[in-house]
């Protein structure tokens, strides 16, 4: 009796050999087309790295804003091309960190940013008009954009030569991550004020990253990652034409992030994939004419959900492999994570090998030296058919329940990921699915090691610190820029400007979002399952 085949991470089977068989009818004129011409499935760009290399990002961020500077200005004399800040909890929910609900999470996964103040010491000594920013940050991601801009222009740097992405993908966050305020329509309509702003202000700005990865990380599989993504994405493109934005005005700014797993054929699989789909999705059902706008752009970062704290040496083995499935998938720019993220925050030393390991990649291998070295493999390209047809199934199941929004009101995006996310805890426990270290090869003794902490005094510095800020500016000029920003959020007109404004005057994140929340409220999410 034959033997099951082994199965990809998204359920397709995969073969023990491929021949000519798997590509029969296989068109490459439409299938794949010239590297950077539609519909993209080689890539984005007709030279990707035989010119240069991707923008190498490390994601930093932890206590107080001047220790995370610091560790920018590291990773910068190391030779990181990017910076991507990584925010503590309460300021990704909106909150100050002498709000009782912060207690115990202040800096904790991330830095605490309450006022400019705090984004003038984050960013100092770094000349915000040559680096590029990527800010992990959503709901609130309005804030912190305009924080930078005024950042920017105390720095004397004209908004036009501000470079960088907020991610801005509140839907996701609904899903899968939990870090929202709003409910999901003025949420949108905040995302709608960003893109038009951005335009007008801050033209290189990527607007949003629209992200699998947060999905990846609570349990999605591959296919259920682009395919939840892309429908996201949809959303956010319709929610601009509604607003009266062209879609070649606002789609090129657009940009993607994904997970890179250890599952090397399918993660390349899936980029082309998913490459494909967007140039299609752009071009015949929104009838976009700029090939930027169809361009699908990614960040990507290696799989955090895949590092283990036992033995964690071996994750350097495991993002060595998930960073070279992200290059090999023609990703624009990467994060590899440290091998200690599974203990603890990542060390000075784990930050800088997890940078050379793209550096390894970009300068000592050669795959730099071609565009899409896997075009043509009969394995690849199979794989990339046929994960793209089970997203396009996913994404038509997204449609029939009315779109994006609808159905993650129905909670079903949410309840396909956590039945993956347990079928998945079942093999591992089982057994039938190795992980090296925790259920096969392990030791019978850990090495000591010792992490990196938090300070916990930081709370009460930050405290501290809002309060002579509450006592040093103008109350009044506060007061008069957060009423005009919650009659903006009453009608119809953009609410960056008087939020910007009261930002200026020096209004707190928590502040403005509690002028937001009375307004719009807050949601409460539904479970469906």
């Amino acid at each position: 009796m034959a033997a099951e085949p082994r199965r990809t991470e998204s359920g397709l089977p995969i073969e023990p050999v491929y021949g000519p068989e798997a590509l029969a009818g296989f068109d490459p004129g439409t299938r794949l087309g010239p590297p950077g011409q539609y519909p993209f499935t080689r890539g984005v760009y007709p030279t990707m790295y035989t010119g240069k290399p991707w923008t190498m990002r490390q994601y930093a961020g932890f206590g107080t804003a001047a220790e995370s500077n610091a560790r920018y200005k590291q990773l910068i004399a190391n030779g990181t091309m990017g910076l991507s800040v990584a925010f503590d909890l309460p300021t990704q929910m909106g909150y100050d960190s002498d709000a009782p609900i912060s207690h115990g999470e202040v800096g904790k996964v991330g830095v605490a940013i309450d006022s400019v103040e705090d984004m003038s010491v984050l960013f100092g000594g770094i000349p915000l008009g040559e680096v590029s920013t990527s800010m992990t940050i959503n709901a609130p991601g309005s804030l912190l954009l305009l924080l930078y801009q005024l950042v920017g222009e105390a720095q004397g740097v004209p908004s036009g030569r501000l470079t960088g992405t907020i991610q801005n993908d509140v839907l996701k966050e609904y899903i899968a991550r939990g870090t929202y305020i709003f409910p999901p329509k003025p949420s949108l309509r905040l995302i709608a004020d960003i893109f038009q702003y951005c335009r007008a202000e801050i033209p290189r700005w990527n607007t949003i990253s629209i992200s699998g990865y947060h999905m990846a990380e609570a349990g999605a599989n591959p296919a259920q990652e682009i395919a939840f993504t892309l429908a996201n994405g949809v959303e956010y493109v319709r929610t601009a034409i509604a607003a009266g934005m062209d879609v070649d005005d606002f789609a090129p700014r657009l940009s993607f992030f994904f997970v890179s797993r250890t599952t090397l054929l399918e993660e390349v699989a899936k980029f082309r994939a998913a490459r494909r789909i967007w140039a299609r999705l752009m071009k015949e059902q929104f009838g976009a004419k700029n090939p930027k706008s169809q361009m699908l752009r990614f960040h990507t970062q290696t799989a955090g959900v895949q590092l283990t704290a036992q033995q964690p040496e071996v994750n350097l083995v495991r993002v060595s492999v998930q960073a070279l499935a992200a290059v090999l998938g023609g990703t624009q720019s990467l994060h590899t994570n440290s091998f200690d993220e599974a203990i603890a925050l990542p060390t000075e030393k784990s930050a800088r090998l997890a940078l050379r390991t793209q550096q390894v990649l970009a300068y000592e291998t050669d795959v730099t030296a071609t565009v899409d070295p896997f075009a043509g493999s009969y394995v690849v390209e199979a794989m990339t058919d046929e994960l793209e047809a089970s997203i396009l199934e996913l994404m038509a199941k997204v449609e029939d329940l009315g779109g994006a929004v609808a159905a993650i009101e129905q909670g079903y995006q949410k309840g396909e990921i956590e039945r993956t996310a347990y079928r998945i805890q079942q093999e591992q426990d089982s057994g039938e699915r190795t992980v090296v270290g925790v259920n096969r090869f392990q030791l019978d003794a850990e090495e000591p090691y010792e992490p990196l902490r938090v300070d916990p005094a930081i709370e009460a510095q930050q405290a501290e610190r809002l309060k002579r800020l509450r006592a040093d500016r103008d109350s009044s000029a506060v007061d008069r820029a957060l009423g005009a920003l919650c009659k903006a959020a009453e009608g119809s007109d953009n609410v960056l400007y008087p939020m910007k404004e009261a930002l200026a005057a020096r209004a707190t994140v928590g502040e403005v979002s509690d002028a937001l929340r009375g307004v719009w409220g807050t949601y409460v999410p539904v479970d469906r399952f």
